[in-house]
């Protein structure tokens, strides 16, 4: 290797600042800065080179009226570099400032400096606006996170747990950890299963929540409870979710709901203040569950724009269009301006909501009519009677370029449907304002849902969670309309907390299994443990926990968790960079006495 090139430690070299550190102010100073060559500018007589560190950009001059030899060695510096320099801060030529840096008016001339590693060409550029796809990023995830706008999402993370320990801790609660190695109750997802070596034929599962260990906690009388942990769930994955992920976990006890959500508000406020400069607006409103659903569809209600839903079923009730008349639920959304929408456009919008479940899209545009009024547009339109279109139209009140959505069917349907439908169209007719945030709490959940597959009632939340008083005639009577003391968070569209009022006594708790169709032997099975514990003297309590990824998410405007969480998984649960999942030996399986099935020959 040439002297050029000649790799060098930091031989007791200290730096003095970070590569955003520097300002006018500092003019004059002698520094020491390390970091990676981001570009290299041979203006002949002198070079210079943005030196960047995970905080920023400093612009370094190799100037051979300050050290020739530094100049000369610099020839050989290339992207990715790793280096040392000591130099003198000085002020920017006039009208070479950059406003864009915050080191932008000063440069550091350079007086000797150390190549501390060389660096292959990088598979794609270290820069925010990188070309190069997900795929071939996340396989170099070390290289992906040297890009400045993703390095700035961990440093708001760390900002942001760090204002979640801090405002928790003034708050009296206590940070234990949980089990990572735990017992399998699969009630929800499927758990990740751990094999035991030491206990042939039997599992650990990893926690998709720490839920019965901190109500334990409770019950030992630590009072307050909380971690950042991570929580794992082998499921179908999106945008927003991971196989491993990180939530703020707490649990207060002699605590109802409204104490948990006051505790849980002023923490989200402070977290996003210090982590991200953003003030939400507070108090945080309060919804029903059914106003939530009922209004918007989805029970994570995007507050930032309109199209409200409307349920028209009365409009049609004995109608000639029998898929309106024989429907469980017919719903309406009008939307302002959609008339301009194409046939193209109003097709994909179809096998959008066939995505959740929908058969078709109904659909009426209205324009001007000749003479005055409104002309309905839509094949549907003759099927209407002329009182019916009245009553849409005092109900709804469409203008000339409106176009008007249905959707008829089972409810759950109807809901999911046009909500999301709802959500599509905000972004679509420029209805968002993505600088504003919309806090909204969602309460009076049901207890229980109707899992057609397995044939009985689930949980909405968990089966830990209390019943509303009164309500247990209902439960017995009419389970679905039972609700709970569950609540959520939710904020811009997203559900970033949940949590719930908990049972607190054995013989409750055992009734609450009972309604989800889990008898005493398989109740003493799974959660024995946790209805003992209940027997010696529970407290009330109630918790909450919040997803933190999806939270850091929004936070940096990230439109996927895997931009805030430094070696994610893909959506088929694999690590391109390290190649797991991977198979093991032969040697391994036999210790913990598993044997594979034989793949089928092709």
């Amino acid at each position: 290797m040439s002297d050029a090139r000649r790799i060098d430690d930091l031989g007791g070299w200290r730096r003095s600042h970070r590569n955003n550190d520097l300002r006018a102010s500092d003019i004059g100073t002698e520094v020491c800065l390390m970091g990676w060559v981001q570009y290299r500018r041979d203006h002949g007589g002198l070079i210079f080179i943005d030196l960047r560190d995970r905080e920023g950009l400093t612009q370094v001059v190799f100037d051979p009226d300050v050290d020739r030899e530094s100049l000369d060695r610099a020839h050989a510096l290339r992207s990715e570099f790793v280096l040392a320099i000591k130099g003198v801060v000085r002020a920017r030529p006039e009208g070479m400032t950059n406003a864009n840096l915050g080191t932008g008016d000063v440069e550091v001339a350079v007086r000797e400096f150390k190549l501390l590693n060389t660096a292959k060409t990088p598979p794609f550029e270290i820069e925010n606006r990188s070309e190069a796809g997900e795929t071939i990023r996340l396989t170099n995830r070390y290289l992906d996170l040297r890009r400045p706008k993703l390095a700035n999402n961990f440093i708001v993370r760390n900002r942001a747990a760090q204002a979640v320990r801090r405002y928790l801790d003034e708050e009296g609660f206590l940070e234990v950890e949980t089990p990572i190695l735990t017992k399998s109750t699969p009630e929800g997802a499927r758990d990740f299963l751990v094999p035991s070596r030491l206990s042939d034929g039997e599992f650990y599962a990893l926690p998709q929540s720490p839920q019965l260990f901190k109500q334990l906690l409770m019950v030992s009388g630590l009072d307050r409870y909380y971690q950042l942990c991570k929580c794992f769930r082998d499921e179908d994955l999106r945008a927003d979710r991971q196989p491993e992920f990180t939530q703020i976990d707490m649990e207060m006890s002699f605590a109802d709901e409204a104490q948990v959500m006051d505790v849980a508000e002023r923490m989200i406020v402070r977290l996003f203040k210090e982590a991200g400069g953003i003030d939400l607006p507070t108090p945080f409103p309060r919804m029903p569950h059914a106003e939530a659903v009922g209004k918007y569809g989805l029970d994570k209600p995007d507050l930032r724009f309109g199209l409200p839903l409307t349920e028209v079923s009365d409009v049609f009730q004995g109608s000639g269009f029998k898929v309106f008349a024989k429907a469980e639920l017919v719903k309406a959304m009008l939307v302002s301006g959609g008339g301009e929408l194409t046939r193209k456009e109003i097709d994909d919008l179809t096998e959008y909501v066939k995505i959740y479940g929908a058969q078709g899209l109904a659909w009426i545009k209205f324009k001007e009519a000749e003479g005055g009024g409104l002309e309905w547009q839509s094949p549907i339109v003759k099927f209407f009677s002329e009182d019916e279109k009245a009553a849409l139209a005092e109900r709804l009140d469409p203008k000339a370029g409106d176009i008007l959505f249905f959707q008829a069917g089972a409810a759950t349907m109807v809901n999911e449907a046009l909500g999301h439908l709802r959500v599509k169209m905000g972004e679509r007719m420029g209805l968002i304002d993505h600088s504003q945030y919309s806090p909204v709490w969602i309460t009076d959940f049901p207890m229980l849902e109707w899992n057609s597959d397995e044939k009985r009632w689930t949980a909405v939340h968990h089966p830990f969670t209390a019943l509303q008083e009164g309500q247990e005639d209902v439960l017995r009577n009419d389970p679905g309309k039972a609700l709970s003391r569950a609540y959520d968070m939710v904020l811009n569209g997203f559900e970033i907390g949940g949590g719930s009022v908990r049972v607190h006594n054995a013989d409750t708790q055992s009734r609450m299994l009972e309604h989800l169709g889990i008898g005493e032997e398989e109740a003493r099975a799974k959660f024995g443990f946790l209805l003992d514990a209940l027997e010696y003297g529970a407290p009330p309590h109630a918790g909450i926990a919040f997803g933190f990824d999806r939270l850091i998410m929004i936070l940096c405007g990230g439109e996927s968790i895997r931009d805030v969480i430094a070696f994610p998984k893909t959506q088929k649960g694999t690590c391109l960079m390290t190649g797991s999942p991977s198979a093991v030996g032969a040697k391994q399986l036999r210790e913990l006495h598993i044997k594979l099935r034989e793949k089928a020959k092709q």
